[in-house]
């Protein structure tokens, strides 16, 4: 494939991200502050939506896999990812507006309209997202490319996340503040997010498929997750990892609200957090050049671990505060990189291995990993928040010590103590370094299993 249209690809894949990435952000760290503070629901209602939340989206992590079959699967004129990207952004864009909707329900009506347009969204943001990111692999086989634009990917990510982060509660402030605010906070993302879905779309341009596409029975599909070992320990360790960052991030708003006692410093935190992460990917290929993957993964994880103890004992300061975000989310900004990296070399282990090559299955594991860390941590915050007396508090004032203790532990301490399991399990685990992924590379072209990227 020539240089100009790698770039293209480069640049056009990347900027799908920017639109989902806001759209996902506020699903993911909104919407159960929209349900607490917005719609404001009773202890009794949390602890349903709770439970619901966190079982759709068990349910709709392995809905991802099938949904990796479905597309290894496909062969259409336009591709076997585009169709499925264009057909779950617009659906995820009308059902993400309506969750952001006061529909006028409360308690049981509330509960099952909730569990159905949940339901939905989560089965359109799978075709989506799982059309989207099983393109990167088939982009290039070059690893150095496939760093780039996984790094650059990231930032676009990052810009949108950080985008809603930093900008959800001081627009939904000025629209009103009410869930009207919200709902209209909700269509301009979803505007962003299928304007990007376009450029993506008609920029990206796929190599020319010269080896034949074997078909995938569906009955096989989690067998060729299971048998892939270095995918196992991979997929195992990051989601240790997702699981306490996805906690540690849901809690900034209430952190800021009932432990800072200033709401509004939220944003400029999170300025400061989307700052981190953009150093981090901006750093990433300056220290690969000197540094393997797992020199760079262990300084990444050193970060991140020094910046938990700083901000857990950290004055209510926004300056210690702040250094102790830069460390963890420049550091986090590298290990997301890095395991995109290890999934994207999981697909030619697994056909090395097993003969059959599934991309869109094996980069399945990466949004099966994200909604299990999200739903794991959103059960964990809402249970935190009740169990600690916030979401029945009228003010700051009516937290107690020991609630306002347990917010920072499990905000904290909980999430720092399974990113460094994950560290120690791919330590155990992940075997795919430099040499032997060329070594793997190698034996695939000696077999004749690789595509000639034209």
């Amino acid at each position: 494939m020539d240089a100009a249209v790698t770039r293209r690809n480069r640049w056009t894949f990347a900027v799908g991200t920017l639109g989902r990435d806001m759209v996902y952000t506020m699903m993911a760290l909104f919407l159960i502050v929209f349900l607490t503070e917005v719609l404001d629901v009773d202890d009794a209602t949390l602890w349903w939506i709770n439970g619901i939340l966190l079982a759709a989206r068990i349910f709709d992590a392995f809905t991802d896999i099938l949904m990796g079959g479905i597309i290894d699967n496909t062969a259409t004129r336009w591709g076997a990812y585009k169709p499925w990207i264009a057909s779950g952004a617009v659906l995820v864009g009308g059902l993400t507006i309506l969750l952001f909707t006061d529909l006028g329900l409360r308690g049981a009506g509330l509960i099952a309209a909730f569990t159905v347009i949940y339901l939905a969204w989560g089965l359109a943001f799978t075709m989506n997202d799982i059309g989207y990111w099983s393109m990167l692999p088939s982009l290039t086989r070059d690893a150095h490319e496939r760093e780039r634009i996984s790094a650059l990917t990231k930032v676009f990510a990052t810009l949108g996340l950080f985008t809603t982060v930093v900008g959800i509660i001081p627009l939904t402030a000025l629209l009103g503040g009410g869930a009207p605010a919200w709902t209209t906070f909700a269509a301009g993302t979803v505007a962003i997010m299928l304007a990007g879905q376009v450029v993506t779309l008609l920029g990206v341009r796929e190599p020319a498929r010269t080896a034949p596409r074997e078909h995938t029975p569906l009955r096989e599909l989690f067998s060729i997750v299971t048998r892939n070992d270095q995918l196992v320990w991979t997929a195992t360790a990051m989601m240790l990892f997702l699981i306490g960052y996805n906690t540690t991030t849901s809690f900034g708003v209430y952190f800021f609200k009932y432990a800072y006692r200033d709401e509004g410093m939220y944003a400029p935190f999170a300025a400061i957090l989307g700052v981190a992460q953009l150093l981090g990917f901006a750093l990433f290929p300056l220290l690969r050049r000197r540094l393997s993957r797992r020199q760079l993964f262990n300084v990444a994880m050193a970060l991140v671990a020094a910046g938990y103890l700083v901000f857990f004992f950290s004055p209510m300061n926004l300056i210690p505060i702040g250094i102790a975000g830069l460390l963890m989310f420049a550091g986090q900004a590298m290990v997301v990189v890095l395991m995109i990296v290890f999934l994207t070399d999981c697909i030619e282990y697994g056909q090395w291995k097993l003969g059959r090559r599934n991309g869109a299955v094996t980069f399945a594991v990466q949004p099966f990993i994200n909604k299990i860390g999200g739903a794991v941590a959103t059960a964990i915050v809402g249970a935190t928040l009740i169990v600690t007396g916030i979401n029945e508090a009228a003010t700051p004032d009516d937290v107690t010590p020991g609630g306002l203790f347990g917010l920072r532990v499990m905000m904290l301490f909980f999430p720092l103590a399974l990113m460094l399991i994950s560290y120690l399990v791919y330590r155990r685990g992940y075997r795919i370094d430099e040499a032997f992924r060329e070594r793997i590379l190698a034996d695939l072209a000696e077999r004749g299993q690789l595509d000639a990227e034209v």
